[in-house]
């Protein structure tokens, strides 16, 4: 396996509960409220929809997609669902230091050095919102690709936090089959005073409709003993997937980069060179460029 590339799960198309804008010249993030399912394909006016949007939009209420079917790819929950709190460089999109609250991995000029991650609010390398919560789910839309997934990137903390609970719970109510679960991606609302009473939309993760949690885990076990008759290994499929994602210090795709930078990053009305966050990374590109200079 080639070393310092993070092994992903294959992804077939992006969920997304928002859009890329243009206005007055600037590309800006938009919320919206419902779920949209597209392809890999980006053109000019946006990413191309996926079929499977069409297909589950048929059945939607007034149009609007606001639940999907899904199935998790492992059993352990963290492969499915991986979060840290992480800083990206605003022109690159690479990740520069990701942590957990407790530790960070930090690209410095002396290479990448573990240090103390005691979250974004309170950690000064990455103060004026640089540093963010940022999830990746990877869940199974239909049946066409045992192994493809849809990814649902997230720096929401209501989304995280309620996609890692459920996952969680899932796992440990089923006795460790979270891949044989029954479940839907759903769209929730709700205001808080700093949303200005105004709605604010996240994913949950539930059991499929008209399915109550004990049918559910009983459809678990059938369909796992179904599988480990046929040969399908799933234990080794989470390994395989844990030792794949243990490859890189970072995960993060090249491709993809640049979209997280706009999503995540969008312009605002200060100047982002004039953010004392903003400046400390420009300072440490600054000092990475001088390094590799100086070394080679």
């Amino acid at each position: 396996m080639i070393k310092g590339l993070a092994i992903t799960p294959p992804v077939l198309g992006r969920i997304s509960i928002g859009r890329v804008v243009e206005k007055n010249g600037i590309r800006l993030p938009q919320k919206d409220n419902q779920f949209t399912i597209t392809s890999q394909i980006q053109e000019k006016d946006g990413w191309v929809l996926h079929p499977m949007d069409e297909e589950l939009r048929k059945d939607a209420p007034n149009g609007k997609l606001r639940t999907i079917p899904v199935r998790m790819l492992f059993n352990e929950a963290d492969l499915n669902l991986r979060a840290e709190y992480t800083m990206f460089d605003r022109k690159s999109g690479r990740p520069m230091c990701v942590g957990n609250g407790d530790t960070s991995r930090r690209l410095t000029q002396s290479g990448v050095q573990s240090l103390p991650c005691p979250s974004p609010t309170l950690c000064e390398f990455g103060k004026g919102g640089l540093c963010k919560p940022y999830g990746r789910l990877n869940v199974k839309v239909g049946d066409d690709d045992d192994l493809g997934t849809f990814i649902f990137r997230t720096a929401g903390y209501n989304s995280i936090r309620t996609l890692a609970a459920r996952l969680s719970y899932y796992q440990a109510v089923s006795g460790g089959l979270l891949a044989y679960m029954p479940l839907e991606l759903k769209l929730r609302g709700k205001s808080t005073t700093q949303s200005r009473r105004t709605p604010i939309y996240y994913v949950d993760l539930v059991i499929k409709e008209g399915v109550s949690l004990p049918e559910a885990v009983a459809e678990a076990r059938e369909k796992a003993k179904q599988m480990k008759e046929e040969g399908v290994d799933q234990a080794a499929l989470d390994a395989a997937a844990a030792k794949g994602f243990g490859n890189a210090l970072f995960e993060y795709d090249e491709d993809e980069m640049s979209q997280v930078v706009e999503e995540f990053y969008p312009p605002d009305s200060k100047d982002p060179l004039t953010n004392p966050g903003q400046s400390m990374v420009l300072k440490l590109k600054d000092d990475l460029g001088k390094a590799r200079t100086a070394s080679g």
